[in-house]
């Protein structure tokens, strides 16, 4: 008797598991999808994050006006941490154990998704371009091959960011401002590396609070120092302080240089801002508004939203093209595990930020090119596209000629 009733039990638990629908999976039904982001919609990076959500969301919008992906919706839940960590963790919980995500996009901050990993990995939920360009993320245990890194690496980016300047301007004492977080470290850590690799000059450096906004002392020091190149790695705004005050103080015979992070409009839009370069994985899109899936992208940003798109809508859109992508690749049968061999499949040319985008069995990262920009006249224009270790990479090579030459 008591066997029975046991059984009855179970069945009845796994028939109401499956009402409604052939599936158990978390955050997946007959008719939905759903994706979770847990970024800073507030705080010192807001200005990478809020436009990428709202990219996000209008290119799932677009893609469940002909019908989502395999007969579902695309629904997109988002928390704002400020860029605070233990925000950011309760965050991570509720989205995952409260709202059930079946995957996230746009995790901001590189501690932020390093402590998420242990709440997502927990249940299989795949972390897919989140908004730091960190190595360290790649270089975490992966249990599930879940995690999923847009492009280039913030280390990679002032490795060749260096690299160029020394070749084109002559670096020989390289310096860093930098918040002392993962982060931070990871970019002072490649601008250092390849200043001793090329036998450069590490001269000096300075570290600051993510809501510091007085630079005058470490300008100072960094000027006496002799520093002819500094490496940032600080918040937008930060970083437009950072080089308004250099000026004031006179100090104009110096490059500054940031990475992905510190490669966004508001700063080359500053007066005092040219000559700035930045590295990153991704070119910005303006110089090419006359091609038309680019005109098309601007157009429908700017009617839905009534601004005009920046960086941060670039990095939106690719990471909502990377999870369409995925899910069509993954079939109609949605598990992590059919998503993971879907994304092992992905292959396309992101026309937006203008990269190659392919993952394979063992390859988490998107992209492989690092962009370097300078500010002239209020843009950024191009200066060099090089891959991780220095080589040029070819006008264009189509995401299938990348796949063979990554298995060369």
């Amino acid at each position: 008797m008591k066997t029975a009733m046991t059984r009855t039990l179970l069945a009845g638990a796994l028939a109401a598991g499956l009402s409604g629908g052939a599936f158990a999976q978390q955050g997946v039904t007959d008719t939905e999808v759903v994706i979770g982001s847990n970024g800073d919609l507030s705080g010192i990076f807001a200005p990478f994050n809020v436009q990428a959500i709202k990219a996000a969301q209008l290119r799932f919008d677009q893609q469940n006006e002909e019908g989502g992906v395999h007969g579902r919706k695309l629904r997109l839940v988002t928390e704002d941490h400020g860029y605070q960590l233990p925000r950011a963790q309760a965050n991570f919980n509720k989205l995952v154990n409260s709202d059930k995500v079946f995957a996230m996009i746009l995790n901001l901050g590189t501690p932020m998704n390093l402590a998420g990993y242990q709440i997502m990995d927990r249940v299989k939920v795949a972390n897919i371009s989140p908004l730091t360009s960190a190595k360290a993320l790649l270089e975490q245990d992966d249990p599930h091959g879940l995690h999923y890194l847009a492009g280039s690496s913030y280390y990679d980016h002032l490795q060749q960011g260096v690299a160029y300047l020394a070749e084109s301007e002559g670096a020989q004492n390289i310096c860093a401002m930098y918040i002392p977080s993962d982060f931070g470290k990871e970019i002072q850590n490649g601008a250092k590396d390849k200043a001793e690799e090329l036998g450069l000059n590490w001269a000096a450096e300075t570290t600051h609070k993510p809501d510091e906004q007085e630079f005058v002392g470490a300008l100072t020091k960094l000027r006496d120092a002799g520093c002819d190149t500094v490496a940032l790695a600080l918040g937008v705004r930060q970083i437009i302080i950072t080089l308004g005050t250099a000026r004031k103080l006179g100090w104009n015979d110096v490059n500054f240089i940031g990475s992905s992070a510190g490669f966004h409009e508001a700063i080359a839009s500053q007066p005092f801002a040219d000559g700035y370069y930045a590295a990153a994985a991704w070119a910005d899109y303006k110089p090419r508004l006359d091609t038309p899936e680019v005109k098309e992208w601007y157009d429908a940003y700017k009617a839905r939203y009534n601004e005009e798109p920046g960086m941060a809508a670039i990095l939106g859109f690719g990471a909502a093209e990377t999870v369409i992508a995925g899910l069509e690749q993954a079939g109609p049968e949605l598990t992590p595990e059919s998503f993971r061999e879907g994304m092992e499949k992905v292959q396309f040319h992101d026309a937006v930020g203008d990269v190659e985008v392919t993952y394979g069995p063992g390859d988490r990262q998107g992209g492989d090119v690092i962009v370097i920009s300078r500010v002239e006249a209020g843009e950024f224009k191009e200066v060099a596209r090089v891959t991780a270790d220095g080589s040029e990479v070819p006008e264009r090579a189509s995401a299938g000629e990348k796949a063979v030459e990554s298995a060369n």
